[in-house]
């Protein structure tokens, strides 16, 4: 059995990530695969204990602590659900991986970069997506579209949230063999259509079972 295809996509919080991965999610159903999907941290009974703290939490968390965490929820969800998903050959698509841990904790925050690409690969196993597609806004706009009470990682200040978007385009810099960027500024369906253009590249690439 071919094992299942990961994707993963990513951004600022307000980009749309939520409803794009629902209108992915529903496309790949209608192509004939069987679709798991997921939100990190979270996922698990485990899982969305740590992101009730991470998100919710009213005290100070040292940011170690911050990026630690996240690892934990992940290492769950990749043992619970993602591994044993892809292992049956089923397609999984996540909202948020270790690239958010990379960019919020490590561009954004000040932790090493390195260290936390070294650590978050412990986590899972050595497990990456096969490609993250990073939904990319300015933080004006993001900030715009998010229509609720934000929690305690997007009440950070502006600045924090500029460094967040530039660590993406960094990495995406870095690695365009796994990230691609979208622009997100455009309308649902526009970058829907670009979403899944790069998945159709991806599935064209992979060796037929």
């Amino acid at each position: 059995m071919t094992p299942g295809l990961f994707l993963s996509l990513d951004g600022l919080d307000g980009c749309g990530k939520s409803t794009q991965c629902r209108l992915l999610a529903d496309w790949l159903r209608g192509q004939g695969f069987s679709v798991c999907t997921c939100n990190d941290p979270g996922g698990t009974a485990v899982g969305d204990q740590l992101r009730h703290l991470l998100l919710h939490h009213r005290g100070h968390l040292q940011l170690r602590c911050e990026a630690l965490l996240f690892m934990a929820s992940r290492a769950q969800l990749i043992g619970e659900v993602i591994r044993p998903a892809l292992e049956a050959g089923t397609m999984v698509l996540s909202d948020r991986f270790l690239l958010a841990n990379v960019v919020y904790q490590g561009h954004a925050g000040g932790l090493p970069v390195e260290e936390l690409w070294q650590v978050g690969l412990m986590a899972t196993g050595g497990l990456e997506p096969d490609l993250t597609m990073v939904l990319d806004l300015p933080e004006e706009l993001a900030r715009q579209r998010r229509a609720r009470q934000e929690d305690r990682i997007e009440s950070r200040g502006t600045d924090y949230h500029r460094r967040v978007r530039g660590g993406f385009l960094a990495e995406a810099q870095r690695r365009p063999e796994r990230i691609r960027v979208i622009d997100a500024s455009a309308p649902v369906e526009p970058v829907q259509r670009l979403i899944r253009q790069e998945v159709e590249r991806v599935l064209a690439a992979r060796p037929r079972a």
